[in-house]
């Protein structure tokens, strides 16, 4: 099962970054590149564990995902529970922690695992598919370190800890 991770250091303490990370509505879509449009299912209006989102990605893939792990301010995980018909599996797990030797900084690891069906063409699809998502994921990643330096961004996650 192919592996993907990025990584980056961010200017804010672990408490903003992880904030930063799960922002909704049009504060996500300033800074993540990845996604359209993304809302909580179920009647949920925060993200915890065992909460389910809808995402329509940019290029218009939708898929359902439920929190595996949400851990404030250090981790939060997610899997795919309905998708597009070539993943078989596929799950994320973003962490926070202080970056070494630079005070109220935060290096974000991102890391996704995914699995490509049918199985006799997996091998390549996977092949392919790591080189597409670590390319997306690498460009997610740096909207994600340019939403920890955007005054709108952060005003609205200082907002919400109000």
């Amino acid at each position: 099962m192919p592996v993907v991770e990025s990584r980056c250091v961010v200017p804010v303490d672990v408490e903003t970054a992880f904030a930063v990370s799960q922002t909704t509505g049009a504060v996500r879509t300033r800074w993540d590149p990845f996604i359209r449009t993304q809302h909580f299912l179920g009647g949920a209006t925060t993200p915890a564990k065992g909460v389910r989102t809808y995402t329509v990605q940019r290029f218009g893939f939708r898929m359902e995902s439920e929190y595996v792990s949400y851990k404030p301010p250090s981790n939060v995980g997610m899997k795919m529970t309905k998708g597009s018909w070539f993943f078989e599996r596929l799950g994320g797990g973003w962490r926070f922690s202080v970056a070494e030797g630079l005070p109220d900084h935060t290096l974000a690891v991102w890391r996704y695992n995914f699995a490509c069906q049918p199985k006799w063409l997996a091998p390549i699809a996977e092949r392919i598919g790591a080189y597409i998502f670590q390319r997306d994921i690498d460009r997610r990643i740096r909207g994600f370190a340019r939403g920890c330096e955007d005054p709108v961004v952060l005003a609205a996650v200082a907002n919400d800890a109000a």
